[in-house]
Order: C-alpha cells, then structure tokens, then sequence
C-alpha cells in the first residue's frame, strides 16, 4: 500500500471503510412474471464501493483506473457530497462532504467529462459570470483568474460562443476553467478527456500540469486511458469490484505486476521463423520487427547473444505496456471474483 511520510496536517482527504450500497429490482420477462412482481419484488444489493480506504496528502496528483462499474464515479460522488454512503466515513479539507456545507463547496470542484456545467444554450462567458456571483468573486479577481486561465487554454475566441456550437475538445477546456475560477483547493476530475483527440488531450495535460504546480492543487483523476496517467500522475490507485486492489507509484506497479521486458528486434529483411524460434522466448514478427518477451533476470545475459546476430541492425528493452498490466490486473480481480463460492450482495 501507498505511504507517505508527510504528517497528518498536510492530510486533504481522509477515507475510512467507505462503502456504497444500491438496492436494484429484477423486473421479470413475461405477463404473468410482470402481474406477480406487482405483489412481490423480487431485488439485489449492488455494492458499488466496499469498504475503502484512503489518505490523500496536499498537492497530489492521483490516478484512479478501474473497469466500467469498478466505483470511480460513485467514490468522486462521495467525496464531492453529492450522494451519500452506506457506511464509513469521510472527510474533504476537514469537512463531510455530504453535509454540505457552503465553505466545502467554495473550496472543491467536479469536472464529469460526460455531463456539462456550462449553460447549453448561453456563451461560456455568461455561465463564467454565473460562477462568478454563486462563488462571490470579486470583479477584480474574477477578471484575473479568468483571464489567466483563459490565455493558458487559448479560448479567448469561444467565449462569445453558445456552447452548443462548439467542439467536444472546446467544451472541455471551457468545462476547466469554469471548474477553476474559485481557485479550488480540491479538483476531482472524472474521465475529463473521454473521447478527445490527440491534440485536445495533450493540451489538456499541459494545462492540468501548469494548474496543479503553480496552485498545488490535489486533484484525484479517474480515466481509461494510460496516457492521461503517465502524462499527469505519480500515484495510481487501482480499484475493482468496489475495492483497492493496488495503491502505489507508476514505477511500482510496473516493477511488482511483471515478470518480463519487452525487447524488439529490428532485421535487415524479414527472418525465417526457425532463426527466431532459437533465442527460445515468446514471440511476434511483423515483417522485419520481431518482438520478444524476456524474464527481467535474464535481459544482460540475453541481450549479448541478440546482438551478435548480424543481421539485427536495432534493439530497444522496454518495460510492458502500462495498459497491458492494468488489464492484466483487471483479468485476474474479475477471474477470482467469478471463482467465490457466494456471490457476493444478492438477496
């Protein structure tokens, strides 16, 4: 599990046996199925959260993966106070988040990359002066923040824009810095570059970065793609079926979940099976790239007898595919949790 050494006044959120309960009803196939549920229903508890628990220090940057379903979403609900737990506790800057209260909320933002908090149908810059009078900003600081924030996105041309017309990736950036214009201590963001391209992501990863240094900020991110997590955060915290199954560095993970390198070998032209099939290690070949897989104990007694080979001209020893290892982990939750003897929360 993940330690830190800071003392417990740098501590923003503090976590302790959370757990997310939901009652669902089965409604049956058929007339006469649907006549007898009028009388008695039959339901399931889902458990979307299991007991977790969690210490976040001041400033940091954390990745939060997990399948579809694993909690995600429902843990930044909870800690955002929009909905409330089953049992455990909680607490944000020293508040329950769930209370409410109006300094927890001046003091956080949520940012959901599938639902928006800009008005649909009105300019960014009038849902911009709507934060401004719900927050209280002063004119002066309004107009700073905004403008700072506005010129690290580049946007300044949308905001004249109803939001409607504009892109998803424009959306998102103006999404950002209607988040930040209270100066929130707190940033949770859930999948904020779902469904962008390449260069919206990127820019959205240079802006997160100078945001989090410049205020310190602690900001908890969930996402499906790697990159955000490679490209943002230094602690992961990987959680399925409701619970954390990893909490710990991005070098961690990768040192305690593989066994192997994977090195890719560069040929002048193509090689015949039967010359690869002799280093004796798993293997692909597309055209004259041919990729090995390689214990970690073996690579500097290995890679000398690779490069004899005259006909390799390039070799390159990389860890395995951070996403590899994430679905690898997800694979084996998912595998021992089909192999319980009792399903787990069904009435």
């Amino acid at each position: 599990m993940h330690n830190r050494s800071e003392s417990s006044a740098d501590r923003v959120i503090e976590v302790e046996g959370l757990t997310k309960q939901y009652r669902v009803f089965d409604k049956p196939e058929g007339l006469w199925a649907s006549v007898r549920g009028l009388f008695h229903r039959e339901s399931r508890v889902i458990e979307a959260l299991r007991g977790v628990d969690l210490r976040v220090n001041r400033g940091e940057f954390l990745a939060m993966l997990g399948p579809n379903g694993a909690g995600k979403t429902t843990f930044l609900k909870l800690l955002s106070g929009i909905i409330t737990p089953t049992r455990g506790t909680a607490r944000v800057l020293g508040h329950v988040p769930w209370e409410r209260t109006d300094d927890f909320r001046r003091r956080f933002a949520l940012v959901m990359g599938q639902k928006n908090q800009l008005w649909w149908d009105l300019p960014a810059a009038e849902s911009f002066r709507l934060h401004q009078e719900i927050y209280r900003i002063e004119p002066r600081r309004f107009a700073r923040i905004r403008d700072e924030l506005v010129d690290m996105l580049q946007v300044g041309r949308l905001l004249g824009q109803p939001v409607r017309e504009l892109s998803l990736g424009e959306r998102m950036k103006l999404e950002l810095v209607a988040a930040l214009l209270h100066e929130p201590e707190v940033l949770f963001l859930d999948e904020p570059t779902i469904g962008l391209d390449v260069v919206a992501q990127h820019t959205i990863h240079e802006f997160l970065r100078r945001v989090q240094r410049q205020r310190s900020v602690t900001v908890i991110l969930t996402t499906h793609y790697m990159k955000d997590v490679a490209a943002l955060c230094e602690r992961v915290v990987v959680v399925t079926s409701g619970s954390i199954l990893y909490d710990g560095s991005l070098e961690q993970i990768v040192d305690r979940f593989t066994t192997h390198k994977v090195v890719t070998l560069d040929f002048e032209e193509p090689p015949p099976a039967e010359q690869v099939q002799r280093f004796g290690f798993p293997w692909e070949m597309r055209g004259p790239r041919v990729t090995l897989r390689i214990d970690r104990t073996q690579i500097a007694e290995v890679l000398p007898r690779l490069l004899a080979d005259k006909q390799v001209r390039d070799v390159s020893v990389e860890d395995v595919p951070l996403e590899e290892i994430v679905a690898g982990l997800f694979r084996g939750a998912s595998a021992a949790a089909n192999t319980s003897t009792e399903p787990a929360g069904v009435e």
